[in-house]
């Protein structure tokens, strides 16, 4: 049984705070599980340019980081019968596509690994529409493939989101926000963890600063997309933090996200709570599609259902990582993953963000081989 002794969680806590006083970011946020249990729970800096200091319990943005619970909430609906992995979406969502369309075979397992041929499309950029979500089954109902549904892996910005949120509406008779709340944060105690914010809540997320051309390590070239700074205004707006967006705007702290990775690196289950059965958990994190050129992210990818995997050289897991490791990025601010090997789940969380990936990959993977190099000492 690996662990960390007090001398580790000095060492680790010095490269933490070394991150934060070379200014990578304003405020963070780090926790570690090893065989469930909270070994890290590190803070520090403040919660926005201006603000207050950031402590273990300051909410953040988790940006696409919320996408695995919403994966998980659809595939507890297929453990039931409810829905089949290889179920064509129009089984469930009949208005998704014209029948014998190339839109209608597209199936939930494919929309779960990225390769359901709709990565993106104009309602990305539909910020004033991402709160109603009569638009955004409209716009979901009315986009095309722009790759043959199950051919190219592609990063599904949004639409992820959007398309796995819509069936667990279709499925469960229950919003996303909500299936979510009862049926994945609740059973687990991640009370801090929502997917944005409810109507009667104050607005206590902490504030994104995006950094600027002149703070990069590097000049990224094309491709970028939107630039750091238009994304933290986007994402500050507090309309923002209350529309339900099950790809991009789930709050929570590194804690909750650590203790749902050791949940998921343990089979699913954590303290007599299980979310999902063991099995599911291995074809979950199980690598399902991979390519070399991401047809959005513009670099070489690996998908399981819902989660990303990794061994792939700078993928953020780690320097040198294995296929058998699962987690996610969110928008070069936060990075998750879970080792069933190692029962480890790990959070690291920031309000920086850096657009540009190789920066992000860069420092992430230091903290997560921080910590893969402390547990092997053990």
């Amino acid at each position: 049984m690996s662990s960390f002794s007090e001398h580790d969680r000095e060492r680790l806590r010095a490269e933490f705070d070394r991150q934060l006083d070379v200014g990578l970011h304003h405020g963070a946020q780090l926790a570690v599980y090893v065989d469930g249990e909270l070994v890290v729970d590190f803070a520090g800096g403040i919660d926005g340019p201006d603000g207050e200091p950031t402590t273990p319990e300051t909410r953040h943005l988790i940006f696409s980081c919320t996408k695995p619970y919403a994966g998980v909430g659809l595939q507890q609906l297929i453990e039931t019968g409810k829905a089949a992995y290889d179920d064509p979406i129009v089984k469930h969502w009949p208005e998704f596509a014209e029948e014998d369309s190339q839109k209608a075979d597209i199936t939930i397992q494919q929309i779960l690994s990225h390769t359901a041929g709709v990565p993106y499309g104009d309602f990305d950029e539909a910020v004033e529409e991402w709160s109603d979500w009569d638009s955004v089954v409209e716009a979901m109902e009315g986009i095309d493939p722009v790759f043959e549904p199950g051919e190219q892996p592609a990063y599904h910005t949004f639409n992820y989101g959007w398309i796995v949120g819509e069936l667990i509406h279709r499925i469960s008779g229950h919003p996303v926000d909500e299936y979510v709340a009862e049926n994945v944060f609740e059973p687990l105690g991640l009370e801090q963890s929502s997917i944005g914010l409810d109507e009667d809540e104050p607005d206590d997320v902490a504030t994104l600063a995006g950094f600027e051309v002149f703070d990069r390590c590097r000049d990224p070239g094309e491709g970028l997309g939107i630039p750091a700074s238009d994304s933290a205004a986007v994402f500050n707006r507090e309309d923002i933090h209350r529309a339900v967006i099950p790809a991009a705007n789930g709050i929570g702290t590194a804690r909750n996200l650590a203790r749902f990775y050791a949940c998921m690196a343990n089979g699913g289950e954590l303290d007599g709570t299980r979310l999902l059965e063991s099995d599911t958990v291995e074809k979950a994190t199980t690598t399902h599609a991979e390519t070399d050129s991401d047809g959005t992210l513009s670099r070489p990818a690996r998908y399981g259902l819902g989660f990303w995997t990794g061994g792939l050289a700078n993928d953020m897991f780690g320097s040198v990582s294995t296929e058998e490791m699962f987690g996610h990025a969110g928008l070069g601010s936060v990075f998750v993953w879970g080792d069933s090997k190692s029962d480890v789940g790990f959070a690291y969380v920031t309000n920086g963000i850096r657009e540009e990936s190789y920066e992000h990959a860069a420092r992430v993977s230091g903290m997560s081989d921080s910590v893969r190099l402390l547990l092997n000492e053990s």
